[in-house]
This record gives C-alpha cells, structure tokens and sequence, in this order.
C-alpha cells in the first residue's frame, strides 16, 4: 500500500520503532535540508539516523540544533523574509530527531514543520502552494519504509 494521505501518514508513523521513527523522521527532514545553511541542523540529522546514539550524543546535538533554531529565529525576526522562515521550520523539525525517545506525534510535528519550510520557500519564490510538498513526503516515508524492509 502507498501512502496517499495525512492519516495514512500518520498511522506509518506510529507503526515505527523508536529508532525507525527517529530515522525516519530525520529522512523527511532531510527533504528539506537545503534551507538551513546551518551545519548544526546537519550534524544533528546525521546523529538521528544512528540507532547507536547514546544519550549523551543527543543530548549534545539537541543543544546544537536548538541554538540553531534560536538564531534562525533572531534572524527572522531581523529580517523578516520567507527564507528565514524556511530555515527556522527545518531546524524546529530538527529538534524532534535528537530527542531520545521520539513519539509519533513529534514526528508529525516535525513533519509538518518540514513541510512548512518548503511552503515558506515556495512563497519566497512567487509560487503558489500546493499539495505537493505532502505528496513528496508520503513518496518518501514510502521509500524509508522500502529500504528497512516494512511496506506501508
């Protein structure tokens, strides 16, 4: 079965390990990765996929991210741009992949903030929004399900 809407999504979510979720969500995310300049959101994604991360490691990656998600914020508060705002929503998602214990509604919530970075982008280019960027997250939680082995 192909994902095809946002209680499908949802429900794949919550299907996932903690470790899966993670993983997955850190790979959503990563859709989105070309808004943030920022190294500390990469490093973090990059810590999330490893099953092995140890508190410690999180820990210390949750502190990085979440100082990139302030100054993105200071930022688009001096700024003001939908740009801004796009790398503000993908280091929020961020957040949510270098908690030690990740529930199915903080990968949503991560989702959905990943989702909103590149509504964000599509405004600051004068496009127009559409379902687009959720159809390219159901293609890509489909494939993550693909590669561990676990068709939705």
């Amino acid at each position: 079965m192909t994902i095809s809407n946002d209680k499908e999504f949802k429900a794949a979510l919550a299907a996932l390990d903690n470790c899966e979720r993670r993983q997955a969500t850190a790979y959503l995310i990563r859709q989105a990765l070309d808004l943030s300049p920022d190294s500390r959101v990469k490093a973090g994604l990059d810590l999330a996929v490893r099953c092995d991360a140890d508190n410690a490691e999180l820990a210390t990656a949750a502190a990085g991210v979440n100082s990139a998600r302030v100054a993105s914020y200071t930022q688009c508060g001096h700024e003001a741009s939908w740009t801004c705002q796009a790398a503000h929503f993908v280091a929020s998602a961020a957040q949510a992949c270098v908690k030690p214990e990740i529930s199915a509604n903080d990968a949503w919530q991560a989702a959905m903030q990943a989702r909103m970075a590149r509504i964000c982008q599509a405004i600051a280019l004068g496009e127009g929004t559409s379902n687009r960027e959720a159809e390219a997250q159901y293609r890509a939680l489909d494939e993550y399900l693909q590669s561990i082995g676990n068709a939705s």
